[in-house]
């Protein structure tokens, strides 16, 4: 049984698919479970997947990645998160936020910045919600302010030192940061205006390094999914960073991670499928490997129609995310397209892997069964990069008419 198969997927897509499912049989699949019991960051496998030139490769070739397409990194996420939520995540947030720089940056900063995440050298995270807020982009807290730096008054050069000694200063809190901890620098997205009638354009986008006098990150604690990634809660305080660190425009960010997460969702719409392919493949295993009664469980007409279920609402959704990831590389109706696919995959991603629960009956809350792995890990992609009931949102107001 092939659920990933790639007819569907666009030629381009093809040989890169086949490279990552390889790395997934290889590196991932047979180290899920260890990861999982662990709950540690799977460094060594992320270190094989730089080496496979499966990290950080959507960064064009002119900065030192591979320039892969939305489809191709659809077409990783479906086969990583296959194998295991977790490994697969600490592999795609690797560079989580670069894209922003590569789009909106300058020069400057792309040089300095992203050329080291495209070779693997370094690693980044990105910063949106907070403690007490997650899907409301125009509703953070965290700020950055314009503070120049202390000069010598009576320096002749004074005025043209100050202005260039420009800093932001941050303040505020970020929650649920991949790589807060591990990485060498953040996006990080804070409040640089206050105006009431422009919530939308009081937001920019800041590069952070890591090791910034004001930045404190420490590791989310013990989750229930996920366990091989990990998350911080990251503290700014009076974190000072030079003026050019401001990506793009001033007032811009709200604009530009809308922009981002059009792209986002279409590669978590990846996620959702891996999982689903997951728990689709677990419990037609157990089905037909388990008697009941005098016969095989999958000759029973109620367990049939679950595993019908679950191919109906896995070939949809699949049908969907591979139409809306051409749909959003064109520019068509981006953030429609984003939100549909995004919603419907990771849904029944949560559909399949329940189902399965239900077909594994009593066997299923044993954690060493890869069902209960996937029954967690299917709970957060519903969540992040804009919270489902958000995505319907989306849709309603951007479907067209």
């Amino acid at each position: 049984m092939e659920l990933l198969d790639d007819s569907i997927v666009p030629e381009e897509a093809r040989t890169v698919k086949q490279e990552a499912r390889e790395f997934a049989q290889e590196h991932i699949a047979p180290n899920a479970e260890e990861y999982f019991e662990r709950g540690e960051y799977a460094e060594d496998i992320l270190q094989e997947g730089m080496d496979a030139e499966l990290v950080a490769q959507d960064i064009p070739e002119e900065y030192g990645g591979r320039g892969l397409s939305l489809s191709e990194v659809l077409a990783i996420a479906e086969e990583f998160y296959r194998a295991d939520g977790g490994i697969a995540l600490t592999l795609q947030l690797a560079s989580f936020g670069a894209e922003i720089v590569v789009d909106h940056g300058s020069e400057e900063q792309k040089a300095e910045y992203i050329r080291p995440v495209a070779e693997n050298e370094q690693r980044t995270g990105l910063a949106v919600s907070e403690p007490d807020t997650g899907s409301d982009l125009a509703g953070m807290s965290t700020t950055a302010e314009k503070d120049a730096a202390e000069q010598d008054s009576a320096s002749p050069a004074s005025t043209e030192a100050t202005q260039d000694g420009d800093e932001w200063v941050l303040n505020g809190e970020k929650y649920w940061v991949g790589n807060g901890v591990e990485a060498d620098w953040v996006t990080v997205y804070a409040k640089t205006g206050d105006d009431p009638d422009n919530r939308y354009g009081n937001y920019s986008l800041f590069i952070v390094p890591t090791d910034t006098d004001g930045y404190d990150a420490e590791h989310i604690p013990e989750k229930m999914a996920f366990r091989a990634s990990k998350q911080a809660h990251i503290t700014f305080d009076d974190c000072r960073i030079p003026e050019d660190h401001l990506i793009g425009v001033q007032g811009a960010g709200f604009y530009m991670l809308a922009e981002f997460f059009n792209h986002g969702r279409i590669v978590v719409s990846g996620h959702g499928l891996g999982l689903a392919a997951a728990a689709i493949e677990e419990a037609s295993e157990f089905v037909h490997d388990r008697e009941a009664f005098g016969r095989s469980v999958n000759e029973f007409q109620a367990v049939q129609h679950d595993l019908a279920e679950m191919r109906m609402e896995f070939e949809s959704a699949r049908a969907l995310a591979w139409r809306a990831a051409k749909k959003v590389a064109n520019g068509d109706q981006p953030g429609y397209w984003a939100a549909l696919s995004k919603a419907t995959a990771t849904e029944a991603a949560v559909d399949c892997a329940e189902r399965g629960m239900q077909l594994h009956g009593g066997r299923s809350v044993l954690t060493n069964r890869r069902i209960a792995r996937v029954y967690r890990d299917v709970r957060v992609p519903v969540i992040y990069e804009g919270t489902n009931p958000v995505q319907r949102n989306l849709i309603y107001r951007q479907a067209p008419r």
